[in-house]
């Protein structure tokens, strides 16, 4: 049986919370005999700042480079509001897929049929949606230099962010888009601002230039950002897979998940290049959602986001195909059967706990088992 050791940052809010629903599940597999799991905890965010006055520790990097795989749950809120910039909680978010070298983010929207009427648009507009936004995650303005804040000499304050991409990064950030393009519908649209932006003349350029010489069989779109996100809120399914930059990524897969019905249905994964010995990629899994400290500690949370990541490990860093579509399927048929939380259920409607969906789930399991 194959051995694998996971990392768990549960973080802030409510992350601890959905982070319990995973671990139920993957000691479930464990049981089952689908994998040995060796699993370590450790914390990320403001838990992290709280216990060590910095955001993540040079301990834990050390087991999430060493991991299999990381699973992450939120981080920040309003407690860490005024912690210096450079401790706040998102840093170590930030620091985790720069030193782990997670370049390609992969954010599924996916609405399934029993939640089609959950989503702010009409139904025939989302229900059977599948799309795959895939994000650039270490280029760009939020990495880019100088970037900074100072001040002028008329006491006036300047702010500076930088957008740098370079050929390579591009490069292999389409590569992944393609390879994902050609498992599903073979389509793919490339997001970015060449009208105004160079990095978007570049990236319009270097994408064209991978597709016509590694991807020809594949269709490939060129749409500015922002006409691609009124295009999401006006006919979604005309799109597979969208690749695009940093900032743009962040803003159009927000948009995306939420013609889902809720930021807590959908995973996401962040991986590094191959390994040309070992085959492996650095990896780390997360929900959409934030740490929603509202309603932490009050079992409102919905766990699906978390445990879809789960699934997208299975499938992407464990090789464990079988399992994933498995877990896919008992998300589907736990939501089909009527169950809801918080978050989905619609007016009026009876919601389960954070651990009732998490069971339901893993009592699913076990019956497609």
């Amino acid at each position: 049986m194959a051995s694998f050791n996971l990392l768990l940052l549960p973080g802030d809010g409510i992350g601890p919370e959905v982070n319990v629903e995973v671990e139920k599940l993957v000691r479930w597999l464990d049981q089952a005999g689908v994998a040995k799991f060796e699993i370590e905890k450790d914390l990320v965010g403001g838990s992290a700042y709280d216990a060590h006055g910095v955001s993540i520790t040079e301990e834990a990097m050390a087991r999430a480079q060493a991991a299999d795989a990381v699973l992450f749950g939120a981080v920040g809120g309003p407690k860490w509001d005024s912690v210096p910039y450079e401790v706040r909680p998102e840093a170590g978010l930030l620091r985790l897929r720069k030193d782990l070298g997670l370049f390609a983010n992969l954010r599924p929207a996916i609405c399934y049929p029993a939640l089609a009427e959950a989503s702010s648009l009409k139904r025939e507009l989302v229900e059977g949606l599948d799309i795959m936004i895939v994000r650039e995650l270490t280029g760009g303005v939020y990495f880019g230099e100088p970037k900074e804040i100072v001040t002028l000499e008329n006491g006036e304050k300047r702010a500076v962010d930088t957008q740098l991409y370079t050929t390579h990064e591009v490069e292999r950030i389409a590569r992944v888009a393609f390879d994902l393009a050609a498992k599903r519908n073979n389509r793919v649209a490339s997001a970015e601002k060449r009208n105004v932006m160079r990095t978007g003349v570049l990236w319009h350029e270097v994408v064209s230039r991978v597709h016509r010489e590694e991807f020809a069989g594949a269709a490939l779109e060129h749409v500015l950002a922002d006409n691609c996100a009124m295009q999401l809120v006006r006919n979604p399914k005309q799109y597979d897979v969208i690749v695009t930059d940093n900032l743009f990524g962040d803003i159009l897969s927000d948009v995306a998940a939420m013609l889902t019905g809720s930021l807590g249905m959908l995973p996401s994964a962040s991986l590094g290049a191959e390994d040309p010995a070992t085959g492996k990629r650095k990896a780390l899994y997360e929900p959409v959602h934030g740490s929603a400290p509202d309603i932490a500690g009050k079992g409102m949370a919905n766990p699906i986001a978390m445990i879809g990541s789960l699934g997208m490990a299975l499938r992407y860093s464990f090789g464990l195909g079988d399992a994933a579509d498995k877990l896919d399927l008992a998300i589907a048929n736990v939501l089909g059967a009527g169950l809801r939380t918080r978050d989905i259920a619609g007016p009026g409607a009876n919601a389960v706990s954070t651990s009732e969906m998490g069971d339901a789930i893993i009592a699913e399991m076990q019956r497609l088992s």
